[in-house]
């Protein structure tokens, strides 16, 4: 069986789906719509039980919300999330696979959903879907073996309701999971960058498995052009070479690794938002004058057609430079916030401290629920 459907959808699969939402919470057979009390019920008091009587949560502040339990061999499909924009950075999404204690997802859910600044950005791509205004699809195939469990902790001081549906394939023999590697998603902001520092994407991940994924969330501190800086992978042991630590895969620049050019400047237009199936700057946020004070960006590349391999170690970082006078380089201090993806031979690994509510905070947005 392989990790992701069949190129030709008509295959029939000896595997069942089954789906967790606030409408059937553990994904039983025959067990949705039963809900007598939920956030929907006061709206049905004239219809009765199967009439959307629990179509979401409500978590309260500080606490984790338990979205999705699953025992045994498998893999989700799909996910579908929404919630007012105000908490899509006070809203962690964390998945743990196998039992494991560690999460191999840990990213606030704007992030994961790659709508990291909390105004909404229609995202058309081939693995994550942003659609009016915050439904938050994924399609990133995540296999598990024994089990997998999907948390949801509000970090807001107030009470935050969720919709969420899980969609998973169950009834799986694990040894047809074959090589399947467990999914990763690691969150990391460097608000502002210090001095002639680059932002790290991933740090030393050990183990064999493949890169497949980065968004950012890019807020620019000075003027001017700011994607000159370039990503670097370093593979299996460059870290550790004898004469200085040079990456096996080096980008010529910011704008290029997004499929992008020319400073995304197209001639009487200025930035140009794109979304395509494997990369994309779908959000550009301008100055307004008085609040917004700097330029905001939001992209993505998914290395889906072209994933990065590596067999021992993998570091990920980038730079971020603009240009000076005398056609020179100007080291920048941004503030960027990355969501690294990609696929691992275990469930856990190294990973970053989870930053606390106020380096998550988007200071100067609204927070107030009803703006």
């Amino acid at each position: 069986m392989p990790l992701v459907p069949p190129a030709d959808i008509s295959t029939l699969r000896r595997v069942r789906t089954r789906s967790i939402s606030p409408e059937n919470f553990d994904g039983a057979k025959g067990g949705g719509g039963r809900a007598t009390e939920g956030t929907g019920a006061s709206c049905a008091v004239d219809l009765g039980p199967g009439w959307k009587i629990s179509p979401s949560v409500d978590i309260a502040a500080g606490a984790t919300f338990d979205m999705a339990t699953i025992e045994g061999a498998g893999r989700i499909t799909h996910i579908w999330l929404t919630t007012h924009r105000s908490n899509w950075r006070s809203l962690v999404l964390r998945a743990y696979w196998d039992g494991a204690s560690e999460p191999a997802i840990e990213v606030p859910v704007g992030d994961f959903f790659a709508n990291g600044w909390g105004t909404f950005a229609q995202v058309s791509s081939s693995m994550i879907a942003a659609n009016p205004h915050g439904g938050f699809n994924s399609y990133w195939p995540l296999p598990f073996r024994t089990g997998a469990r999907l948390t949801i902790e509000n970090l807001s001081d107030a009470v935050t309701t969720v919709y969420y549906q899980v969609t998973y394939e169950t009834g799986i023999d694990p040894a047809d999971l074959g090589d399947a590697g467990y999914f990763h998603a690691q969150f990391r902001r460097s608000n502002p960058l210090p001095d002639r520092e680059t932002h790290p994407l991933l740090l030393d991940v050990q183990g064999r498995g493949h890169y497949v994924g980065t968004y950012m969330a890019w807020g620019v501190n000075s003027p001017g052009w700011w994607g000159e800086g370039e990503i670097k992978f370093y593979l299996d042991g460059d870290l550790r070479q004898s004469d200085g630590a040079f990456p096996t895969i080096a980008g010529t620049g910011t704008e290029d690794y997004f499929g992008g050019a020319w400073n995304f400047d197209v001639p009487d237009q200025g930035y140009t938002e794109y979304s395509t199936p494997y990369l994309g700057m779908p959000q550009v946020l301008r100055p307004d004058g008085l609040y917004h004070s700097q330029q905001r960006f939001g992209l993505y590349r998914w290395h889906v057609l072209d994933p990065i391999h590596f067999e021992e170690d993998l570091t990920v970082d980038i730079q971020a430079l603009g240009w000076r006078s005398g056609h020179r380089y100007n080291l920048l201090h941004d503030d960027i916030a990355s969501t690294a993806l990609f696929y691992l031979d275990r469930p856990t690994t190294t990973r970053p401290p989870f930053p606390d509510r106020d380096a998550l905070e988007l200071a100067g947005e609204p927070m107030d629920p009803l703006t």
